[in-house]
């Protein structure tokens, strides 16, 4: 059984110039103001600190120096603690008896959910508990910390409107330069008005821009003039054959073998007027003007039509498993050429067995007997010129030129193979229109 490969489109999410611009300058600021803030907090938190125990230190040797002058000044001894208590405020605080595991110096404790700087240093034969209560100052620093970080919020805010309203500014010019552009693919002007722009990197992208669009335009109507050219140049001598073969079928002289000959000429012919109006039509990149009603079955009986001989030599069966009521919005033109290299190939790789056809749900399917594709081939299958390594190499041209056409006309095409199994190409083609029911 030859399974059919499947595809992956890759969706890519893109961003605005003025977006990245934005989001650039608003991360970078709002990084700076975070750390500054951090930075302000932390540094006010240590003058803080450094403060208080300045204010202390300095209490503290005066205190000391009055209670040495004037030992009547002293608190009571406090027998608990082993020592006096003194506080810097009224009313006075009742410390735990954990304090007294303290070493000499100034220490924090919580005290009714209050934050208290007790400093203690030896005093005669016990200790001097000096008590200082600055909640009341560091609930205000708090607060002034909160409204800095508040302010700073409010500012990030302020900065992220900036960074978007000012990048609007600097990319307003590479914004025109995308519409005069856009206007220019959709043929609205000849090129692109240069001295519209005062920033030079612009001015010199768009200069650029008219060079290459200037050439390429020149390209353009040299490929669709040789186009033209080729195209009348191969009708003459296609014309003339056509012609001949039908002045010879009036011939009674000819033989029944010669009149077959005739047919097969007049229909290869046929072929290649088909063939050179698609390429024309995939050269120029035009609209086909012959869409309509094709019958599958009919399209694909006259592209097999051409390999009839060659299929009989190598004994090779066709069946065609499709309703003939079976009808697809389609050039029949381009339809044939399609099929044509389908069947070409099938054909040239197949020494025995069949080729089928079959529809479903859409999707014409194309199986044979035939050599099949290696598994790293099968990636390269629609790469022009490129010939897979098998006992008939191919693959080149042929199948370039349907990926195109495919493409061109959103039919999507899949190509599933086994070596020597065979092929299977799935090939998706638009329903008929009930309106449109001319067949071929």
């Amino acid at each position: 059984m030859v399974s059919a490969t499947g595809s992956w489109r890759a969706q890519i999410v893109r961003f605005s110039l003025r977006a990245k611009v934005a989001l650039f300058f608003s991360a970078l600021t709002i990084v700076l103001l975070i750390a500054q803030a951090l930075g302000v907090k932390t540094l006010a938190e240590a003058q803080e600190e450094r403060l208080i125990t300045a204010l202390i230190s300095d209490d503290l040797a005066s205190v000391l120096r009055s209670y040495r002058s004037d030992p009547a000044l002293m608190p009571p001894f406090d027998v608990r603690l082993n020592g006096y208590v003194s506080t810097a405020d009224h009313p006075q605080l009742a410390l735990p008896g954990s304090v007294t595991q303290l070493p000499d110096g100034t220490h924090e404790i919580i005290l009714d959910d209050r934050e208290i700087h007790v400093a203690i240093v030896s005093f005669g034969a016990g200790r001097l508990y000096r008590v200082y209560d600055f909640s009341a100052y560091e609930q205000r620093f708090r607060q002034v910390i909160n409204a800095l970080m508040a302010g700073t919020g409010v500012f990030a805010l302020f900065t992220i409107w900036c960074a978007f309203w000012l990048s609007g500014l600097l990319v307003r010019q590479v914004a025109s330069l995308a519409q005069q552009v856009k206007s220019l693919r959709l043929g609205g002007s000849a090129a692109l008005n240069t001295g519209k722009y005062d920033e030079a990197e612009v001015g010199e992208l768009a200069e650029a821009f008219n060079d290459y669009h200037r050439r390429m335009a020149e390209m353009v109507e040299r490929e669709k003039e040789f186009a033209g050219n080729v195209s009348h140049e191969l009708r003459t001598p296609l014309t003339v054959i056509k012609t001949s073969c039908e002045l010879l079928e009036h011939d009674a002289s000819i033989g029944a073998k010669s009149r077959a000959r005739l047919q097969q000429i007049e229909r290869a012919a046929d072929g290649m007027k088909d063939l050179v109006d698609a390429l024309l039509l995939l050269a120029r990149e035009k609209p086909p003007a012959n869409v309509g009603a094709v019958s599958l079955v009919s399209a694909i009986e006259e592209a097999v039509d051409p390999a009839t001989a060659t299929l009989k030599a190598k004994g090779i069966e066709t069946r065609i498993d499709i309703d003939h009521s079976v009808h697809v919005d389609a050039s029949r033109s381009v339809l044939g050429l399609v099929l044509s290299n389908l069947i070409d190939n099938a054909v040239r790789y197949t020494d025995r067995g069949e080729i089928a056809f079959s529809f479903a749900d859409g999707w014409l399917q194309i199986e044979d007997t035939g050599h099949g594709i290696p598994a790293d081939a099968l990636p390269h299958v629609f790469d022009r010129g490129y010939q897979a390594r098998t006992a008939a190499p191919g693959f080149g041209i042929g199948l370039s030129i349907v990926k195109k056409i495919c493409d061109r006309h959103g039919w999507a095409i899949r190509i599933g193979s086994e070596p020597d199994k065979g092929t299977r190409v799935s090939l998706r083609l638009p329903a008929a229109k009930p309106a449109r029911t001319e067949s071929i």
